[in-house]
C-alpha cells in the first residue's frame, strides 16, 4: 500500500527502471528520426516530471548524435483552464524558455497523457513565447480518456486505464526511484 492524497492506494508496478530507460532510448531515436537529425530542434519539459524526462532525452540524443539539443521548461499552472477550481492559491513554478522557439521544432515532454488539458495549456504557453514551426509531444505513458483532440507523437507505453485508476510516475530526480505504477483508490 502507498499513501495517496485521497487515502490508501493499492498499486501495481507497470514499468520498472529498465523499462523506463528503454522507452526513453526508443523515444529519443524516434525524435531524431522524425526530424532527420537535431537541427532546429528544442526539447521542452512540462513541470514537474516532464523536466527530468526531457533532460534524459537530451542526454540520450547527445550520446548517439554527439550534439546538444537546447532545452526549455514550462510551468503551465497559470495556463490551466481549471486553475480556479483546483486550489485558491496555486503554486507556480518557474518557466525557463530563454531559447527563441520561433521557427523551431519543439518537442513537449510530459510523464502522463490523460485528458489532454495539460498539453493544451503547455501549447498556449509556448505560443506566448514564439511561433514554432511544429510542436510534437513525447510522453512516457498514454493512459487514454482524452477530453481534447490531442495525441502524442512519441509514447513510451500505452496503458489502458479506467477513470478510477491512477497512474503514478516516479523519477529518481524527484522521488528517488524510477517506476510507473497503476493504482486503484
Amino acid at each position: 500500500m502507498v499513501e495517496g492524497s485521497q487515502g490508501p492506494l493499492t498499486h501495481t508496478v507497470i514499468m520498472d527502471e529498465e523499462m523506463i530507460r528503454r522507452a526513453l532510448v526508443r523515444i529519443a531515436h524516434e525524435i531524431v528520426e522524425e526530424n532527420r537529425g537535431t537541427d532546429n530542434l528544442v526539447i521542452v519539459g512540462i513541470r514537474t516530471r516532464g523536466v527530468p524526462l526531457a533532460r534524459r532525452l537530451i542526454d540520450i540524443i547527445r550520446s548517439f548524435e554527439g550534439k546538444e539539443v537546447p532545452m526549455g521548461i514550462v510551468d503551465i499552472t497559470l495556463y490551466r483552464d481549471d486553475i480556479h477550481h483546483t486550489t485558491p492559491r496555486p503554486i507556480v513554478g518557474e518557466t525557463d524558455l530563454t531559447i527563441d522557439i520561433t521557427g523551431k521544432i519543439v518537442v513537449l515532454v510530459d510523464d502522463v497523457l490523460f485528458t489532454g488539458r495539460t498539453v493544451r495549456a503547455a501549447m498556449d504557453e509556448l505560443i506566448d513565447f514564439g511561433r514554432p514551426s511544429r510542436i510534437l509531444l513525447a510522453v512516457l505513458v498514454d493512459r487514454g480518456h482524452r477530453e481534447l483532440p490531442i495525441r502524442a507523437d512519441f509514447v513510451g507505453k500505452n496503458i489502458p486505464t479506467s477513470r478510477d485508476e491512477t497512474v503514478i510516475v516516479r523519477v529518481k530526480e524527484k522521488d528517488g526511484l524510477d517506476e510507473v505504477c497503476l493504482g486503484i483508490e
